[in-house]
Order: structure tokens, then C-alpha cells, then sequence
């Protein structure tokens, strides 16, 4: 991952030097003043040849060895101009900060922690003429936001999930405006700024391959349709999961008319809770695991439709009228 701040300055002069990151930023997150002057020049005591990085703030000052950027190894971003105007990012794509925001952070959470899942340790996205679509899944479950911005190309790119939690930081400093992506082969490249002082910009590495046909997993008939609010149901489930067994983490949900009933048992005891849904189809039971389930609830507000396939096969949430989010649950086998 390669990263790049510019920052509004007053500067007298040039120089280009490597500082020491931990002693640097461990000072910089404390200093007491609110401005900051940093000079670079001068030698260290005993280190003959050897610049020096001034730093005072306030009562404080600091100075910290530097050394030359001789061997630093060059920042992989694409050259100024409109898309297709670069050989090595060809594809360019221009997006409110806010909504490459909220497609990333509705879907980071399925992505997989594990080694040996290989591909699913990433997070696909999808540019076609639909289209930008973000996709998850750790095998169990699945998670998928669809933004209707049409692209006039189509390209899947799979980012490491450890960086698109450094992308989703960068994202949620920037706040608004527009962020711009490019993407080429094995990279994909942020600018939040767009040039302009205080710009940053981000190049993350991407990871080979793409995600198998996960949409024949996405549920299309459902005999079952739950209209819940989102609030109560995911607190009544958070309640009751606290005595769900342990291994599992299994949670008992019956949905009946104009109700579903919420039970765990582990080795603490046992619970239960009642909490009103509208239900339009055949009354059913599932076990989930409650942690997967609250996974899919957490980018929900307002009204969600729990869609119900079968007892033992996929369950689909979606906001209540649409909105781009859909999560895939996979049922315990019981």
C-alpha cells in the first residue's frame, strides 16, 4: 500500500529526506501547540553526513536523525489527466466520497479473516455500464451493495480487505467532495483532494483472480417474507444471543403471524424474546448464527425484509423498498 499527503505549508526552500515513522508520529499526535515548524538541515552528533529533522511546536523541540531518499522505492499513482489519458491506469472513475463510503462499509464485514480462503480474504468490486457493485463473502455469508452509477467499462478488481479498511479511513477523514479511482493492471489507485492542498492520495495492490459465481447462491423464490423493523429485532437478538451456546453461536428464530419469537440456549441458561414482525407466506423456523445474522443487520436502519428460501437454505435482508444492500444468511443445519 502506498500513501501520499500533501498538506498547505508556508516553505522556504527544498529538501526530500526519510524520517524514523514511530518516534515522528508518536510526536506529532502529542504536540502542544497549534502550529508546527519543521526544518531540515544540519548534521547528527557522531553521525558525520548525516541530516536533521527540526521539529518545535509551542515549548517544545525535538531533533530527529533523517537520512537521504536514496534507494526509496517510487509511489505507484497514475499521471495527472481524464481517464484513458494513462497508459498504466487506464480506467478512471469519479465518485462522491460518500457513497464510495457507504458501497465499501456495507460490505467489509463478510470479507474473511482466514488464510486459507484465499480470494474471499478480499473485497470484489465490479465496474460495468449497471454499475459499481461491491462484493464479500467468507464462505458462510454473503454481502453485496449495488450503486447505480453506470461505467463505461466493465473490470472486477478484488482488494485485500486489510486495505480496504485503510481506504474506508481515508474515505470517512475526507468527509465530501469526490474521490477519484483508477484502476490498472494489479492496482487500484485513490485521490480524495484531487490535487488541490491537503490532497491525498492511496495505491493499493490488488489481489489475483476473481470471486467464483456467487450469484447462484443469492436465494430468487421465497415462500417467506419478514417485514421487521430493524432497531428492536437486532437488539432483541443481541439480548439473547448472550446465552447462546458458545461454539455456534446458535439462535432459534419461529416466525409466526404478526410475530417472531427470539430463543438461545447455552451453558449460562436459557432465553427468549418476543418481537413483532409482519410475516406474509408460510410460518416458518431457523437457527442462525446469531453473529452472522447481526453482521447483516449492522448497515440497516428503518425497515428490512427478512426473505426466506427454506429451514436449511439461503436467507436473503435487504433495506424495506430497496437500496442497493443485500446479505446473504446462510440457516444452521439442525
Amino acid at each position: 500500500m502506498d500513501l501520499e499527503v500533501r498538506l498547505p505549508a508556508q516553505v522556504s526552500g527544498e529538501g526530500r529526506y526519510l524520517v524514523p515513522s514511530q518516534p515522528f508520529f508518536s510526536l506529532v499526535r502529542s504536540l502542544p501547540g497549534e502550529a508546527v515548524e519543521l526544518a531540515l538541515g544540519g548534521e547528527s552528533p557522531g553521525a558525520q553526513g548525516t541530516p536533521q529533522l527540526s521539529l518545535s511546536s509551542g515549548r517544545f523541540t525535538t531533533r530527529l536523525s533523517a537520512a537521504p531518499t536514496e534507494g526509496y522505492p517510487d509511489l505507484l499513482f497514475p499521471d495527472p489527466g481524464g481517464p484513458g489519458g494513462d497508459g498504466v491506469f487506464p480506467y478512471r472513475v469519479l465518485l462522491p466520497v460518500e457513497e464510495l463510503l457507504k458501497v465499501l462499509a456495507h460490505v467489509r464485514y463478510a470479507a474473511s479473516n482466514e488464510e486459507y480462503r484465499a480470494i474471499f480474504r478480499g473485497v470484489q468490486l465490479e465496474f460495468s455500464e449497471r454499475g459499481l457493485r461491491a462484493v464479500a463473502s467468507d464462505g458462510y455469508r454473503l454481502a453485496l451493495f449495488d450503486l447505480e452509477r453506470p461505467q463505461p467499462f466493465a473490470q472486477k478488481a478484488v482488494v485485500p480487505a486489510r486495505s480496504v479498511d485503510e481506504v474506508v479511513r481515508v474515505l470517512r477523514s475526507a468527509g465530501t467532495g469526490e474521490a477519484g479511482l483508477a484502476l490498472g493492471p494489479g492496482v487500484l489507485a485513490l485521490e480524495v483532494g484531487q490535487g488541490g492542498e491537503g490532497a491525498l492520495r492511496m495505491a493499493v495492490r490488488l489481489m489475483e483472480g476473481e470471486f467464483p459465481d456467487y450469484e447462484r447462491v443469492i436465494p430468487r423464490e421465497f415462500p417467506s417474507r419478514v417485514a421487521l423493523e430493524v432497531e428492536p429485532f437486532r437488539e432483541a437478538l443481541r439480548r439473547v444471543s448472550v446465552l447462546a451456546d458458545r461454539q455456534n453461536h446458535r439462535v432459534d428464530l419461529l416466525f409466526g403471524e404478526g410475530r417472531a419469537l427470539l430463543s438461545a440456549e447455552g451453558d449460562y441458561g436459557r432465553g427468549q424474546e418476543e418481537v413483532p414482525v409482519g410475516l406474509e407466506g408460510t410460518p416458518m423456523g431457523l437457527a442462525y448464527n446469531a453473529r452472522y445474522l447481526l453482521e447483516a443487520l449492522g448497515p440497516l436502519t428503518g425497515s428490512a425484509e427478512l426473505l426466506l428460501s427454506g429451514p436449511k437454505s439461503p436467507s436473503l435482508i435487504r433495506p424495506l423498498g430497496g437500496g442497493g444492500y443485500q446479505a446473504v444468511v446462510v440457516p444452521l443445519r439442525v
